[in-house]
């Protein structure tokens, strides 16, 4: 058994659990829990060893690049891309496409639940579909119907999904320790 990965799950488990529920109330991730969860990993990694911590630090950016282009389109906010840099840096060296597809299964089952039971507005799924898909669509008009980006109802609260992605990754890194040790 992997004790450090174990370590981990203890340790990111409450820390996880309070920033989804934030993120779900507020649509906010405080920098405060932000870097005080990717400080308490840093250390941790540093206790791991040199090597190692310098492997979490890259996975940790390569993780955070993910979402850069989201954040500067604007669909993305800052505490996203922070909490996806915590989150690198905590799934460890190795991890990025890992994570980064983990993260992002769980930010599509998200928004499908959230759509499903009508808590995000549909509105802009419909019309980037219409515009697809539909050639005698009016695309400025619709655009110009569009509720503004920063609409609450419009907003999915991926804090949740990087969540739920680094936990399942973890999860499975200790599953994956446990079958080696066998």
């Amino acid at each position: 058994m992997d004790y450090l990965t174990l370590g981990k799950i203890i340790l990111a488990t409450p820390w996880l659990i309070c920033l989804s529920i934030r993120d779900f109330r507020k649509h906010e991730l405080p920098n405060a829990w932000v870097i005080g969860g990717v400080l308490v990993m840093l250390a941790i990694a540093f206790g791991a060893g040199v090597d190692y911590a310098i492997g979490s630090l890259v996975t940790a950016f390569l993780a955070s690049l993910f979402l850069l282009l989201p954040f500067f389109l604007r669909a993305a906010g800052a505490g996203d891309v922070k909490m996806l840099f915590a989150a690198g840096l905590i799934a460890g060296p190795g991890n990025t496409l890992n994570l980064i597809l983990l993260v992002s299964l769980a930010g599509l089952v998200l928004a499908c639940v959230m759509l499903f039971l009508r808590q995000v507005n549909p509105a802009r799924i419909k019309h980037f579909c219409r515009c697809l898909f539909d050639f005698r669509y009016d695309r400025a008009e619709g655009r110009r119907n569009l509720p503004s980006p920063e609409n609450e109802s419009c907003r999915v609260p991926f804090g949740a999904a990087i969540a739920a992605g680094l936990f399942l990754n973890l999860l499975l890194q200790l599953l994956y320790s446990m079958e080696v040790a066998i």
